[in-house]
């Protein structure tokens, strides 16, 4: 069973920052998805093995994803953070071909949780 393991949720301040780590297998696609009280969960970002990344509107700008192999460590680095950020924090993967905010994931973390406040 592929193991994902989620670190570095927390509570700050508008305007705050926060550095997401999952430690996973180097899966083609790898990326981080959120749901917040009362709602489904959405992709906020996801990187393919070529780097390429996709994100979601609500963070584009603000977030980073990216991908260290050697370590196994996938990161999301989260900058003005906003109330509406708040949620829990998913790491996820994807075995095959194909890496979109809309794509099925394989394997999800136990998640992260992430609070926001004003």
């Amino acid at each position: 069973q592929v193991q994902l393991v989620e670190s570095g949720g927390g509570s700050v301040q508008s305007g705050g920052s926060l550095r997401l780590s999952c430690v996973a297998p180097s899966f083609y696609c790898m990326g981080w998805f959120r749901q917040a009280p009362g709602k489904e969960r959405e992709g906020v970002a996801l990187i393919d093995s070529r780097a390429i990344t996709r994100y979601s509107e609500s963070v584009k700008g603000r977030f980073t994803i990216s991908r260290d192999n050697a370590k196994n460590i996938l990161y999301l680095q989260m900058n003005n953070l906003k109330p509406e950020d708040t949620a829990m924090y998913y790491c996820v993967v994807r075995q095959y071909y194909g890496c979109r905010i809309d794509s099925n994931m394989d394997y999800w973390g136990k998640g992260t949780l992430v609070t926001i406040s004003s």
